[in-house]
């Protein structure tokens, strides 16, 4: 554990999701993979898509319209009906295939269990702290069972702009009738974690699991930790 800045008193603990309380990488690798394959099968018209291509398009339409980059979900059904479109799929029916194509990869993408150490940790900060998750990702809470572990989670998109952008951190206080600065942020990733809880006045606690350098950082976090057990020293 290092000590970057002065931990100062809080009154609500956040998380981010992905690769903060599960490891995330492999869970979407797989995903993918069994996505392709999904849509390969499923539409005539998408089986020689390749994931090059997929992501590809995927890239083109958020360079045409990056407001995307803030609904990861909405990103993805759009990507789909211009794939669909593309490889001569009505547009008609590209609106109602990528809807349940979205659908499909949400079950795949969601298809794993948190680990117990996670679920263990967020039951007993439970006790002290009211404990949220906010999260730039899609995954399905209720289906991985964690929808019922925090007071409420916080997803980008439907009006709220992704980390770093301060929205969901003003949301949560909003909710929770406290001040931004009242927040400990708890995430992976050094911008949208620890520079987006820093910079909208919330501290941060960087999850470094790997030992990963500051290289990239735009702000110092508040505590680094190597294991989400540590957690209860700052509690």
């Amino acid at each position: 554990m290092k000590y970057y800045r002065p931990l100062n008193p809080f009154k609500a603990i956040s998380f981010d999701l992905d690769d903060t309380l599960y490891d995330n990488h492999p869970i979407i690798k797989k995903a993918e993979a069994k996505f392709i394959a999904y849509l390969n099968q499923r539409y005539p018209e998408l089986a020689q898509l390749t994931q090059a291509q997929w992501l590809l398009y995927k890239d083109l339409i958020v360079k045409e319209l990056p407001e995307l980059v803030h609904d990861v979900s909405l990103w993805r059904i759009k990507a789909l009906t211009r794939v669909m479109t593309i490889y001569g799929i009505t547009p008609c029916k590209s609106i109602e295939y990528a809807k349940d194509a979205f659908a499909e990869f949400i079950t795949l993408r969601s298809d794993f269990v948190v680990p117990y150490k996670s679920i263990q940790l967020l039951e007993k900060l439970a006790q002290s702290y009211p404990v949220i998750a906010i999260t730039n990702g899609n995954v399905d809470e209720f289906k991985i069972q964690l929808d019922n572990k925090f007071q409420f989670i916080l997803k980008a998109g439907n009006g709220f702009k992704a980390k770093p952008q301060g929205d969901l951190f003003i949301e949560a206080a909003r909710r929770l009738n406290i001040e931004v600065s009242d927040i400990l942020h708890v995430g992976d990733h050094l911008v949208s974690d620890v520079y987006g809880a820093q910079n909208n006045g919330a501290q941060a606690v960087w999850f470094n699991p790997n030992k990963q350098s500051l290289t990239g950082a735009l702000l110092l976090p508040t505590v680094e930790i190597s294991q989400l057990e540590q957690l209860y020293k700052l509690v």
